[in-house]
């Protein structure tokens, strides 16, 4: 879905990684799961999407079965976030699930959040600059290539620039895989209460 060979020919990469990690998911669960409580994520400098955005998939022009990816807490300095400009922009090449550049949480009818899974993303041009001719792999699965169409009204990178992510559901069970970008157990319903 989000994975295309576009996506990854607009990015100039070969499909061969260099980057290949392999994580056991109870272990990565382990090591994240002091973040269930968002103030202590808050406090090892992640901060909620400045947009307030649920991403979902119906949100995203995608099929609404696809479920949700939740409402993004980004941490800044793993990112390598650049100056605000048209498109979001870093120098992030951070790769360790262990201490993810972006946690997801799923808002909660009461207003509080639960989270659900863990991300990382790279920066394309960094990532290239580092001596990566491809995407970053985890687990025998290449990360997704997103790079913004302009000869389409999607914005298929989703306001950054070119990048590879990856989602890992470490804490809400996806029946398409806990590697895909989606979660049709994740919901966007009780954002914004």
């Amino acid at each position: 879905m989000f994975r295309t060979c576009a996506a990854g020919a607009a990015l100039g990469l070969l499909a061969t990684p260099l980057a290949a990690e392999t994580y056991d998911l109870e272990a990565l669960r382990a090591a994240t799961e002091k973040y269930r409580d968002v103030e202590v994520a808050l406090a090892d400098g992640y901060i909620p999407d400045p947009s307030g955005h649920c991403v979902s998939a119906a949100a995203e022009g995608l099929p609404a079965e696809l479920g949700a990816m939740g409402i993004h807490y980004l941490h800044p300095a793993l990112l390598g976030l650049a100056e605000p400009g048209d498109r979001v922009d870093g120098t992030g090449t951070h790769t360790d699930f262990t201490k993810p550049a972006i946690l997801l949480y799923e808002p909660q009818a009461d207003g509080s959040v639960e989270l659900v899974g863990v991300e990382n993303l790279v920066f394309a041009k960094a990532w290239a600059e580092a001596g990566h001719n491809g995407p970053p792999e985890i687990n025998g699965r290449l990360w997704d290539a997103m790079a913004d169409d302009p000869a389409t009204d999607a914005d298929e990178a989703h306001g950054f620039t070119d990048h590879f992510d990856q989602h890992v559901w470490l804490f809400r069970e996806n029946p398409a895989g806990p590697l895909e970008p989606m979660n049709p157990n994740v919901t966007c319903d009780h954002a914004g209460h």
